[in-house]
C-alpha cells in the first residue's frame, strides 16, 4: 500500500508541470490567462488585448514587438511560453463587419 501511495505521488509530481506548463495563445487568452505568463502583469496584458481588439490577431509570437511594452529581450524571456493559435474569432468579427 505504501509503495502505490509513493508511485502515485511521484506520478501526480510528473503531472503538474505539464499542466501549468501549457501554452498561452495570444490570440484568445483573457487577461487573466495572459497575466499567468511570467513577465506580463495587469498593464501588458492589457496591452496585447487592446492590440488585438485594434489591429487584429497575431500571427507570431514576433509580432508582441508592436504591442507597447514588449521588446526583443522581454519577447526571448517569455517566448516559450506562448502561442498563436487560431484567428477565427477575429475573422468572424471582420466579416460580420463587412456584412452589416
Amino acid at each position: 500500500m505504501k509503495n502505490c501511495l509513493i508511485a502515485l505521488f511521484f506520478y501526480i509530481g510528473f503531472l503538474v508541470p505539464a499542466w501549468a506548463g501549457a501554452l498561452v495563445d495570444l490570440n484568445n487568452a483573457t487577461q487573466a490567462q495572459l497575466e499567468s505568463v511570467t513577465g506580463i502583469g495587469q498593464v501588458r496584458a492589457r496591452a496585447i488585448i487592446d492590440y488585438r481588439s485594434r489591429i487584429g490577431p497575431f500571427k507570431s509570437v514576433d509580432d508582441l514587438k508592436k504591442v507597447t511594452g514588449f521588446g526583443e529581450k522581454t519577447i526571448a524571456k517569455i517566448c516559450s511560453e506562448l502561442t498563436v493559435g487560431s484567428t477565427r474569432p477575429f475573422k468572424a468579427k471582420t466579416e460580420a463587419g463587412k456584412n452589416s
